[in-house]
Formats: C-alpha cells, sequence, structure tokens
C-alpha cells in the first residue's frame, strides 16, 4: 500500500501523524524531556543518576540535590553554588569556571572537559560519559560528586 496515493484527508493525517512524531523526537533531542539521565565511569558502568532536581548514586541511594544553582548533599547541607559560569563552595569560595567545553580550577588550571556526552580530565583520559544531561547538570556531577 502506498500511502502516498491515497485521498488527501489520508494524506493529511499521515503528514500530521509523521509532523507530530518529528516534534516529538526534537522536543525531546532540544529541551531533555528523555527520562534517562545517567553517569558512567570510563568502564561504562552506571555511577548515578539525575531525575528532576535529586542526584543518586547507583544503587538508586540520594546523594543530594539542586535548586536553584545551589548544590545540597543528602542531608540538606550546602555544597556550593553556580553562577553563570563560576562554580563556588557553601563558604563562597571559587572552585573553579567554565570556558566552552573546559572546566579550569579556581587558579585557572585545567581540571577537565565536556565534549558531547563525553567527561574527560585535564590529560584527556576518558573520566565517563553522561547520557540524557544538560551542560549545568553535567558540570554539577563533575565539581560535586565525582
Amino acid at each position: 500500500m502506498n500511502l502516498c496515493h491515497h485521498s488527501p484527508q489520508t494524506s493529511l493525517s499521515w503528514r500530521t501523524l509523521c509532523l507530530g512524531a518529528l516534534t516529538v523526537v526534537w522536543l525531546m533531542a532540544n529541551l531533555n524531556l528523555s527520562h534517562a539521565q545517567r553517569v558512567y565511569d570510563s568502564h561504562g558502568r552506571t555511577m548515578g543518576r539525575i531525575e528532576g532536581e535529586r542526584i543518586y548514586d547507583s544503587n538508586g541511594r540520594t546523594l543530594g540535590r539542586v535548586e536553584g544553582g545551589h548544590v545540597y548533599d543528602a542531608s540538606g547541607r550546602a555544597l556550593g553554588r553556580i553562577e553563570g559560569d563560576r562554580v563556588y563552595d557553601a563558604s563562597g569560595r571559587a572552585l573553579g569556571r567554565i570556558e566552552g567545553e573546559r572546566l579550569y580550577s579556581a587558579s585557572g588550571h585545567l581540571m577537565g572537559r565536556i565534549e558531547g556526552e563525553r567527561l574527560y580530565d585535564a590529560s584527556g583520559r576518558t573520566l565517563g560519559r553522561t547520557e540524557g544531561l544538560r551542560r549545568m547538570q553535567t558540570v554539577v556531577y563533575f565539581f560535586f560528586f565525582m
């Protein structure tokens, strides 16, 4: 059966269905609506996951949460915050900064980089990869939970 040669009404329905499916794919790719938000080590083992504001280890235990740029451990103690391209500890001291895909320490030394879903240390060794995380979620995991 060739769907292109059906009546205009059927073709319109088929086009609408295809556009709807493409819209969902675009939204998942661009708005990060995927439920699989995981962090893997360099050997492919699951290190943890992020669901909404909560950060979990590989066994499902809560490691912490992020609220409005502030990062907390599982007991609610402040670990730090992210403001723009800067990362600070709980006392307000600079931990580092983000420049493009590179992560630098407060003293300006390269700590690592994010390329797509891969995390690398300063010497280029693979630290792991992420799946479905936005860039800021990856930075939070890198600075506070690795």
